[in-house]
């Protein structure tokens, strides 16, 4: 949807920006300042390639975001007890010095280990965010332990680089050219609408679009074709369809023989996977199942595009593997607009080491998983646990193994500092508070993973109040600990400039003054791009159906099936006999936008979807109160009865705060901290619960 402004009058500037959100789409906006230096409008950039001069429903109202009256301007200190939210204004020096001194205590009793630099999503930017691991020097030079990011695509990133080599893929661009499109896990409208616009572009031309996803969608009902398979075995489908081609003789044998390592093995694994079988394991119908394989034989090219919920799961690393795959035996690998696109993140050369300096580390430091933060700050002695410093995060509500989380956050004996904009759940538990600034306040410079374009983010206003960007905190924070490495006080032009410096092919022509001139700039690689015609980047130089990487890592050497945990649990199915899915909400990302009064309105209070079938089953009906539950906790949800989901599955929507739901606990008090097969990746939809009336 197009963000509402006027034409730029004579006395107003406009400025180049970025979405800072974890969104595939990483779009590029301007924002109108007028002569007062107020920002009075915020729009798409009109000539942006991929994102087009639009904004999503959400970044719409940004603006107006930035200017909430609960927004947070002032340093403050806890004075009630932790989790109660009671605070007292205090200023920077003091916040700082606080800070500063009881870092140097932890540091001094426990070592650097003791400090846990914890970092969301919430800002995704090289300079502020998530991607340029913000502060990292910061705290390679006191030696805190390493924040290892878990929570959103790493399964399937590990995954795809078993047979690929790389997590990198297609250029979502180039399904334009396809003529058959599996988008496979994924609400492309929701998460992704740029991407839907590619998508219509190609269906409009003949190409045959299907929906693989357990829910039908907004996007699925949009498709050509929709299959609601069982949460989980996305692989098992992969290998089916396989089965299918390869009964047709359809392989391409001569990429088999020149491209590919491992086919004869892979070839006997395809061929225990029948029709009948994939069905049983999957609840497709089995003529649903050979009338894709019949049609994926015979389309070239095929393009797929993965998101992250195939990956969330006991089996989700597994699940990218193996459907990384598929084009290797259809040959769609060499083709434009065939192939797969999970992440284009790799895509951007810019040096990040040099944003990193993790060569200001002494010594090797452990790494602490986001995904198991509740098992780390209850049960981690050597060191435990003493600091935790949250920026771009919200774990309390965001994070799985809710009641333990909060359990942990609880500890008198745990000093916690949250950076942010807004009172989230997680500031209920901080001893201080630090004010942040938003995306329209500070420099950044972002890519975005489901495309092949970077962008610059000019400051555009005044931060308001006593706001600070993370750059400047952790520049005043290092001064205050007496840190004389030159680096740690480097400006956000520098920080910038270190990261495109590096000599990487992708930003010949490209460096900081056009992008504040330009605003934006492709990368440098073709369109359509084929990324595999020189080789894959793996130990043979060819797509491994069997990886000795993998065997190393304790993985089976050939890609395969993993079955779900809890959802394949039949001792588990009995006691909690529906699959739970959390999805993105329309509304909210993440939990971002979740105390934005008009959002809220739009989504409506947390509920949950059911089958007929489930809710007559249970003695349920439309819009009554109801309580999801299992061993690890509980919510409490509106009932929709609804056929947008098979029976078995419950379906609602992640992002809701709990403070401003009456205290519930929300959705992830039933998600349990559980590591994905590869990478320690998160389980979100591995989750069994049942369903229950409330009196």
């Amino acid at each position: 949807m197009a963000s509402t402004s006027r034409t730029p009058g004579p006395a107003l500037k406009l400025l180049p920006g970025a979405c800072p959100l974890d969104c595939p789409d990483g779009c590029s906006w301007q924002v109108e300042v007028d002569e007062e230096g107020t920002a009075v409008a915020l729009r798409g950039t009109p000539d942006h390639p991929y994102t087009r001069g639009t904004l999503c429903v959400k970044v719409n109202q940004y603006l107006e975001h930035t200017r909430a009256p609960d927004r947070l301007l002032h340093p403050m200190r806890r004075v009630g007890r932790k989790g109660e939210g009671r605070f007292e204004r205090i200023g920077w020096d003091e916040a700082l010095d606080e800070i500063a001194g009881r870092l140097a205590g932890v540091v001094e009793q426990y070592g650097g280990e003791a400090v846990w630099p914890y970092q969301g999503t919430g800002n995704l930017g090289y300079i502020q965010g998530l991607q340029g691991r913000a502060g990292s020097r910061l705290w390679n030079s006191i030696g805190a332990s390493r924040h290892d990011m878990t929570i959103c695509s790493v399964a399937g990133l590990v995954g795809t680089a078993y047979a690929l080599g790389t997590s990198r893929g297609m250029d979502p661009e180039d399904l334009r050219h396809s003529k058959l499109i599996l988008l496979w896990g994924g609400n492309t409208l929701t998460t992704s609408h740029h991407l839907w616009k590619v998508v219509g572009e190609a269906q409009r031309a003949g190409a045959h679009v299907v929906v693989i996803d357990p829910v039908r969608t907004r996007t699925a009902r949009l498709a050509d074709e929709h299959l609601p398979l069982r949460p989980g075995t996305d692989a098992a489908l992969v290998l089916g369809l396989l089965h299918v081609v390869v009964a047709m003789g359809a392989e391409d044998r001569a990429y088999l023989e020149q491209h590919t390592r491992g086919w004869p093995e892979f070839k006997e694994r395809i061929a225990t996977f029948t029709p009948e079988r994939t069905a049983e394991i999957t609840g497709l119908p089995v003529a649903d199942i050979v009338r894709l394989g019949e049609r994926l034989a015979t389309t070239r090219p095929t393009g797929m595009k993965a998101a992250q919920g195939i990956q969330r799961h006991a089996g989700g690393g597994m699940a990218l593997r193996t459907l990384a795959c598929l084009p290797g035996v259809t040959g769609d690998w060499k083709l434009p607009g065939g192939g797969l696109a999970y992440s284009t993140d790799g895509y951007f050369g810019g040096d990040r080491e040099a944003l990193y300096r993790d060569d200001l580390l002494t010594r090797p430091v452990r790494a602490l998983s986001m995904t198991r933060l509740g098992e780390a700050l209850t049960t981690v002695k050597d060191p435990p646990v003493k600091a935790l410093i949250v920026y771009g995060a919200n774990p309390a509500a965001a994070v799985g193994g809710q009641e333990t989380i909060r359990s942990g956050l609880a500890r008198e004996d745990l000093f916690t500092v949250v950076m942010e904009h807004f009172h989230t759940d997680t500031v209920d538990y901080a001893d201080i508070v630090l004010p942040a600034t938003m995306q329209t306040e500070h420099a950044d410079l972002h890519d975005g993973y489901g495309h092949m374009y970077i962008s610059w983010n000019e400051p555009a206003v005044r931060p308001p109040g006593e706001c600070l960007s993370t750059t400047e905190t952790f520049r005043r924070l290092a001064a205050r600990l007496g840190l004389e490495e030159p680096s740690l006080y480097a400006s956000d032009d520098e920080l910038a400039r270190d990261l495109l410096s590096g000599g990487h092919p992708s930003l010949d022509g490209i460096d900081l003054e056009r992008l504040r001139r330009d605003g934006w700039a492709r990368l440098n690689y073709p369109s359509p791009f084929v990324p595999f015609s020189d080789g894959f980047p793996t130990a043979s130089g060819k797509l491994e159906f069997v990886s000795d990487a993998a065997e190393a890592d304790g993985h089976d050497r050939l890609a395969g099936y993993t079955p779900a945990q809890e959802v394949t649990d039949p001792e588990l199915a009995r006691r909690f006999p529906l699959v739970l899915i959390s999805s993105a909400s329309h509304f909210f990302l993440n939990t971002t936008f979740g105390n934005k009064e008009s959002l809220m309105r739009r989504a409506g209070g947390p509920t949950v979807e059911l089958h007929a079938d489930d809710a007559a089953a249970r003695g349920l009906t439309e819009g009554q109160q109801v309580r999801i539950f299992n061993d690890r906790g509980a919510f409490e949800a509106k009932l929709s009865v609804t056929d947008s989901v098979r029976p078995g599955i419950a379906r609602t929507t992640k992002g809701h705060w709990s403070r401003l739901t009456g205290g519930a606990p929300g959705v992830n008090a039933t998600v349990a901290e559980r590591d994905a097969d590869m990478g320690g990746g998160a389980v979100y939809q591995d989750n069994r619960v049942e369903v229950s009336g409330l009196r």
